[in-house]
């Protein structure tokens, strides 16, 4: 039976900014790892996170197109940074800046991820929101979830181009 799905409270948490929620995954992106800060802050237990998809804590305010750029990066062994809005257990939600690494095995090949995440500057929230929203946009006008997916990366990589700025650069100077 699939789980029932969480709806958005609306209303915003946050945590401390000395405190860094840390989780790691599997290679297919399921949690093996979760601290307590995350815990705290998404409202789930360790039992009902630990295998669990990664995605368990996708606002649905959160463009796709982000992670696909993330998965694309980290799967080609490169670090990456993103402003990211989860989901709680509750409905409410949070801002963090993730920073997302592949875990290397012995033999250098990609076993899995890591990721922290902080408190993000809220000026910096505030400039990514204009830019989500119209990232969500261009997913809304396709026809279905994939094809929104692609219209709005080619969205994102086009501003980029524009901008003259690699994501990390232009995701960091907000």
């Amino acid at each position: 039976m699939a789980a029932k799905a969480i709806q958005p409270s609306g209303r915003e948490r946050t945590f401390p900014e000395d405190e860094i929620i840390v989780s790691k995954t599997d290679r297919q992106g399921r949690l093996t790892y979760v601290n307590d800060v995350f815990l705290n802050v998404s409202g789930f237990t360790e039992a009902e996170l630990i295998g669990q998809p990664h995605s368990i804590i996708r606002h649905p305010d959160m463009p796709r197109c982000i992670f696909k750029l993330l998965w694309e990066t980290i799967e080609a062994g490169r670090e990456i940074f993103a402003y990211v809005v989860n989901l709680s257990k509750n409905g409410d939600h949070y801002w963090v800046l993730a920073h997302v690494t592949p875990d290397f095995g012995p033999n250098g090949e990609i076993v899995g991820f890591h990721s922290n995440r902080r408190v993000p500057r809220p000026e910096a929230v505030a400039a990514v929101q204009p830019v989500y929203k119209r990232l969500l946009q261009e997913e809304a006008a396709s026809a279905d979830r994939k094809q929104g997916q692609e219209a709005s990366y080619t969205f994102m990589m086009d501003l980029l181009k524009r901008e003259g700025k690699p994501y990390a650069e232009f995701i960091l100077g907000l």
